[in-house]
């Protein structure tokens, strides 16, 4: 079968090469990748390791063969599923705890933007607690975890001031529930009692001027690749707030994963949710598109056909 493969000797990182097949743990089943989608750490973890591996978290598809344990959906189910890697294939096995059904009026490419993005929204959200009333401010707020937490925290009834790091990429935030956009963290203002920060540096920094006392930073990212300076002064004004880290993989427990990716597809089934697909492209297309992401040129998420 064909992957995308890393190549850090050549001058392109990636490429589409034969490979062999997956061969399915009794706890896998294998699908057909109709379509998956590229995170931001993706691009740093494709520097970092050597010839010949396939990255891919995020996928949907069909299962062409059940998991031979008997868990997971039957042959012929559209599913979408979370991979530590592998995924940039034309077919993947998969964990079958890992897996969501998906209704056919949820396509392939809606699915592909939820494993990493959707998940890493929704539980950085709960760490808020019931958000009914409550300010909560989303940095990053145009990419793919932004444009999900944006939408999931309205729905949930929080006053959502959604984050950008140009007025470009401000376009949309108020259809998708943002009560207030700013142009960088420091034109936000007032207080809030659930931050997402993904920029760190400065960012984060600022991010402490802002949150409530008792109220919660969730740090799940740090883009800027900047260290970011921090004092216990700095909660004066926000006395027993706290700074938690999210890490998605260890979020919750392993069982968690496929009623979390169930819930997700649910809600754009019955139009809560619309994930931003920025881009949907054949894989032949991969570097220019990793280099718009790179680029911040492109909102939402940047999903790939393989096969095309």
């Amino acid at each position: 079968m064909l992957a995308l493969v890393t190549t850090p000797d050549s001058l392109a990182p990636m490429a589409i090469r034969e490979v062999a097949e997956p061969i399915p743990a009794a706890n896998q089943a294998l699908i057909a990748v109709h379509a998956f989608s590229l995170n931001r750490g993706e691009l740093a973890s494709i520097t970092r390791n050597g010839e010949g591996w396939i990255p891919g978290q995020d996928v949907s598809g069909v299962v062409l063969q059940a998991a031979a344990d008997g868990g997971g959906p039957p042959v012929g189910t559209r599913v979408v599923a979370l991979m530590d890697e592998f995924g940039w294939a034309e077919r993947a096995a998969v964990a079958t705890n890992r897996v969501a059904v998906l209704p056919e009026s949820v396509s392939f490419a809606q699915a592909a933007t939820l494993p990493v993005a959707g998940l890493t929204a929704l539980r950085t959200l709960r760490l808020g607690g019931a958000l009914v009333g409550r300010r909560v401010l989303v940095t990053g707020a145009a990419g793919g975890v932004g444009t999900l937490a944006v939408q999931i925290a309205a729905r949930s009834g929080a006053q959502v001031t959604a984050v950008v790091g140009r007025a470009d990429r401000a376009a949309g935030m108020t259809d998708l529930g943002a009560a207030d956009v700013v142009e960088g963290i420091e034109a936000a203002s007032g207080r809030y009692w659930l931050i997402l920060e993904s920029g760190g540096g400065a960012s984060l920094s600022h991010a402490l001027k802002l949150i409530e006392p008792n109220g919660t930073v969730v740090v799940y990212g740090n883009s800027s690749t900047v260290p970011s300076t921090i004092s216990f002064a700095d909660f004066r004004g926000a006395q027993n707030a706290r700074i938690q880290s999210f890490f998605y993989f260890t979020s919750e427990a392993e069982e968690r994963f496929a009623p979390d990716l169930a819930l997700l597809v649910s809600l754009i089934a019955e139009g809560s949710l619309r994930p931003v697909v920025g881009v949907e492209r054949s894989w032949r297309d991969f570097a220019e598109i990793a280099e718009a992401l790179r680029a911040r040129r492109i909102s939402g998420k940047a999903v790939f056909r393989p096969g095309d």
